[in-house]
């Protein structure tokens, strides 16, 4: 078994367990964040692929050729050559910028050779990949000082020490305009108005330059001068990486390799990409409990892709823990907690990550609902007949009400939350229990938890809505 198996192994044994237990859940960060650092060359060259197709959106010409390229490469005792171009054009970084890194780093700790191209010439320029105006172009100080904040903020996820970096005006500074008028002649004007966001731009009658059209041959070049087996690069990069592969084939080389990552989704669940300028990102300088509580807030949908993109879970076990969170095993604010540990524990380290956790706990989770202020009354003698949905109707303004309270519950949203000098118990009600009376679930609930009745405040919970319910 490989080391990389053998951690699975511990780590799949901890995720069946109680994920509710600060103790499981700093084992299973230390052992899962053991494997950013974990050596990767005992995976034969399958293994490889399919482990880094497991976290990409496209590998051009496809999985099976990188394997085969690996596999040559290992028997000629080399590694492959791997690229990342970086256009440094802020200071501040965000979680959505290390996604390649990530990658990058597997790809590193597998034995291949990791070149980081600083794009100090095509940041003059301004990659116009998914822009709706042109970008303002930036200075040398601006490009020196941005790539300093970059390194420092992204150094936990990948080690800057173990790859080269080349800046592209080594090349493109000195290319001349009959090289490139001579380039040119070989590349379709249709080709490069394809993209979709010059066609945009275009049809709203924005400005489009020359420069930002010639962009994708400038990172093209590059290619070509690296000649490097494989770029990575964003999904809304894709034209620019098949440029690369172009340009490589007119000058007689062997074509690179594009991968593509996911743009990741932002915190607000809106389905846009995250950025700052949407206010809906994590920034890496943030504090270990502001990036806490900013994952705590995600909507539960995103915690598969988040887990896939920051995590070194494997596809395996991030299906077993969702698939727990699916039949109610696991209660999926117990997985975003681990999810908010593991990137705590990636940025800060493990003891600031639980730290992060205690204290998100005490604040939130653990908060008594006493504290609120005045809150909706239920009367469980008067209302302790009718279902939970019509309950919520009258008092909480559910409309319509079952259809409602379904929707609620089937989110995971519908509880009975009962607090006693002991502390305070969740119980998630599944959807069923939404059209049942409320006296027989609260009932059920009270015998569940071993709670004897009048002994606690009980609470009837939807979403952010809450109710106390007296005379239980």
């Amino acid at each position: 078994m490989t080391r990389l198996g053998e951690s699975v192994a511990r780590a799949t044994e901890l995720l069946s367990q109680d994920l509710s237990s600060d103790k499981t859940v700093e084992q299973l960060l230390e052992e899962t964040g053991s494997r950013r650092y974990i050596d990767l060359t005992d995976l034969s060259p399958t293994e490889q692929a399919e482990l880094i197709a497991s976290r990409t959106v496209e590998i051009l010409p496809g999985v099976a050729e990188l394997a085969k390229r690996i596999e040559e490469r290992r028997g000629a005792g080399q590694g492959l050559g791997i690229k990342l171009g970086i256009d440094p054009t802020a200071a501040d970084v965000h979680l959505g910028h290390v996604v390649p890194m990530i990658i990058l780093s597997r790809f590193q700790r597998m034995g291949h050779d990791v070149t980081l191209l600083i794009g100090d010439f095509t940041a003059k320029i301004g990659d116009p990949s998914g822009r709706t105006a042109e970008r303002p172009p930036l200075t040398d100080e601006d490009i020196a000082r941005n790539l300093a904040g970059y390194q420092d903020q992204v150094r936990p996820f990948f080690d800057f020490e173990k790859v080269s970096f080349r800046q592209n005006s080594e090349w493109l500074a000195p290319y001349t305009f009959p090289e490139l008028l001579g380039l040119l002649s070989q590349v379709p004007v249709s080709q490069l108005l394809q993209r979709e966001d010059f066609r945009n731009r275009l049809a709203a009658g924005s400005g489009l330059t020359m420069s930002e059209l010639l962009y994708p041959i400038a990172q093209a070049l590059d290619s070509v001068a690296l000649e490097c087996d494989v770029e990575l690069g964003g999904a809304d990069q894709l034209l620019n990486l098949q440029m690369g592969r172009k340009l490589m084939e007119l000058r007689g080389q062997r074509p690179q390799l594009v991968v593509t990552m996911p743009l990741i989704e932002g915190t607000d669940g809106t389905g846009a990409k995250m950025s700052k300028s949407k206010g809906n990102y994590v920034a890496l300088s943030a504090t270990a409990d502001d990036v806490f509580g900013k994952i705590m807030s995600i909507p539960d949908r995103l915690m598969k892709p988040y887990l896939e993109a920051w995590t070194e879970w494997t596809d395996a076990e991030i299906a077993a823990a969702t698939a727990r969170v699916e039949d109610r095993s696991l209660h999926p604010m117990d997985l975003k907690k681990a999810l908010a540990g593991e990137v705590v524990a990636a940025l800060y380290g493990i003891e600031k990550a639980m730290a992060a956790r205690a204290g998100f706990v005490a604040q939130f989770s653990k908060k008594s609902f006493t504290d609120v202020g005045t809150l909706p009354v239920v009367d469980a003698g008067e209302h302790g007949a009718e279902s939970i949905a019509t309950v919520l109707s009258k008092v909480l303004e559910f409309q319509p009400s079952a259809s409602a309270a379904r929707r609620v519950a089937k989110q995971n949203g519908l509880r009975l939350v009962i607090e006693t000098e002991g502390g305070q118990e969740s119980v998630v009600l599944p959807e069923a229990q939404a059209v049942r009376p409320l006296a027989e679930v609260i009932a059920e609930t009270l015998a569940s938890t071993g709670v004897t009745a009048g002994s606690g405040t009980v609470y009837l919970k939807a979403g952010r809505k809450i109710a106390q319910v007296r005379g239980v």
